[in-house]
């Protein structure tokens, strides 16, 4: 009984802690720990291919300092993101290939191009 006690306060914290970072209007920067769904059109190419989703989907999440963007449609992922605040509470990333992605609460906006391809986010949520 006192096993399952523990077992039941950790889900529902951690279920509160879910329930918090994905509200909508929770700018990801004002938590250590987010995640958030942002939705439009996203691409991606490469010398072999290239992917189009006007209907796309980018999950962001954020663990301390360190962003990941998951995309949809088949598009790799972006790793290990760091930002610095600009203007109007825009968050910039920071660091070599990554310095074209930008987010607030309501948005998404990314252009970065390294040695693996070129991605594009124009998304809101």
């Amino acid at each position: 009984m006192k096993n399952q006690m523990k077992v039941f306060g950790a889900l529902v914290i951690a279920s509160l802690m879910f329930v918090v970072s994905c509200d909508k209007d929770t700018d990801p920067a004002d938590r250590d720990v987010f995640v958030g769904t942002y939705e439009g059109t996203i691409t991606f190419n490469d010398s072999e291919r290239t992917i189009t989703d006007e209907d796309g989907r980018v999950t962001v999440t954020k663990v301390g300092d360190s962003y990941s963007f998951i995309f949809g449609s088949g598009i790799p992922d972006i790793t290990g993101v760091r930002f610095e605040q600009g203007d109007d509470n825009v968050y910039v990333g920071i660091g070599e290939g990554f310095t074209g992605i930008r987010i607030t609460a309501s948005s998404l906006n990314i252009a970065v191009t390294n040695g693996q391809g070129t991605w594009t986010a124009d998304c809101s949520r």
